[in-house]
């Protein structure tokens, strides 16, 4: 293997990471102060998580996704990744963050009411208005003010920071040591104004929260709550990174993308895989000597007619519930083959 990648999707953690070299002068930021790693995740989420890095430890990605993974990792670009729904265009981003020790991906489901501000930070306007009206009344009604509790306004600007809690995109935009992982997820269901929101931020790696920006003359830090759940200091109401993070934005290929956008990202199509690399799939999630177990299987996943989109969940799910229910003898065969043709049908069939 080539000396020069630094993502090698082998499935297993590494500190090549460490080894990046330098970025182009013009990807290179200068970010504020580091911001702490992120603190440990509740039982639940590291639960998740452990189901995360199971299935990117499977993921076996082929030459040119490895090559051009690393060159968005080199370049400090983000990775536009289309393909057919199924064919692992999420589960790389969670491979990348398991073997460069990249922590928890950072995830921005778009749907078709996203905005860019739903990405970089949330301001809960009303709740702080309202706290501020009961925390003026309360000094009035209760005894004493010590039993009201601490007034907000006696924090830096006001106690906004309470408020302001950043998104996926704008906690991947931190300054930090090493890059984030953030996944924008089926990009193409957005609204036709969010892929050129996008343009800015991705090239200057940069955003400003305005309600802070205001207050910077009285409160020049402010901690504010980060998509990890960890407070963060934001100054000047700026976010600037210092490691560009690594982002893949997914596409399944329902729109096309402005040109400002794919001159920003590094494109990779992930194709429809064939049978290597379904066999291939098959052994990392099933075991050794499982490709040639359920060979049957695989060739039926690939026996389509032209145009039918199938999703290699449902090859994985046909296998698993072979295993499980222990079919053997002649009698359940058809039971099989009939269940296994129901678990593949088409997605883009409905009877």
């Amino acid at each position: 293997m080539s000396d020069w990648l630094i993502y090698r999707g082998a499935g297993a953690p590494h500190d090549g990471i460490e080894h990046l070299p330098p970025p182009p002068p013009w990807r290179d930021f200068d970010g504020g102060p580091l911001v702490a790693p992120p603190a440990a995740l509740d039982p639940s989420s590291e639960r998740r998580l452990g189901v995360q890095h199971r299935e990117a430890s499977h993921h076996r990605p082929g030459e040119t996704e490895r090559e051009l993974v690393n060159a968005a990792l080199y370049l400090r670009r983000p990775l536009l990744v289309t393909g057919a729904p199924g064919s692992g265009k999420s589960t790389l981003a969670h491979s990348v963050a398991y073997e460069l020790g990249l922590g928890r991906v950072l995830g921005w489901p778009v749907v078709s009411r996203s905005t860019l501000r739903d990405g970089l930070y949330d301001y809960d306007a009303i709740g702080r208005l309202q706290d501020l009206q009961i925390a003026r009344a309360a000094p009035a009604i209760a005894e004493g003010a010590a039993a009201a509790g601490p007034d907000p306004t006696d924090e830096p600007g006001g106690g906004i920071g309470r408020y302001i809690r950043l998104g996926p995109l704008g906690t991947a935009l931190l300054p930090a040591a090493r890059p984030r992982v953030l996944l924008v997820d089926e990009l193409d269901k957005s609204d036709i104004d969010l892929p050129n929101d996008l343009l800015n931020v991705l090239e200057e790696g940069e955003f400003r929260i305005p309600e802070l920006e205001r207050l910077a003359g009285s409160a020049p830090e402010v901690e504010v709550l980060s998509d990890d759940g960890t407070r963060v200091t934001v100054r000047d109401g700026r976010v600037r990174c210092r490691a560009f993070p690594f982002i893949a934005l997914t596409s399944n290929g329902e729109r096309d993308f402005p040109a400002p956008l794919l001159r920003r990202c590094i494109h990779l199509h992930i194709p429809v895989p064939d049978k290597e690399r379904l066999a291939a799939m098959v052994r990392a999630h099933f075991g050794e000597g499982a490709a040639e177990r359920y060979e049957a299987v695989i060739d039926r996943f690939l026996d389509r007619e032209p145009g039918d989109v199938r999703a290699v969940d449902q090859l994985f799910n046909a296998i698993h519930l072979t295993q499980r229910a222990g079919w053997t003898d002649e009698d359940e065969e058809e039971t099989r083959r009939r269940l296994t043709a129901e678990l593949m049908r088409p997605l883009d069939r409905t009877r």
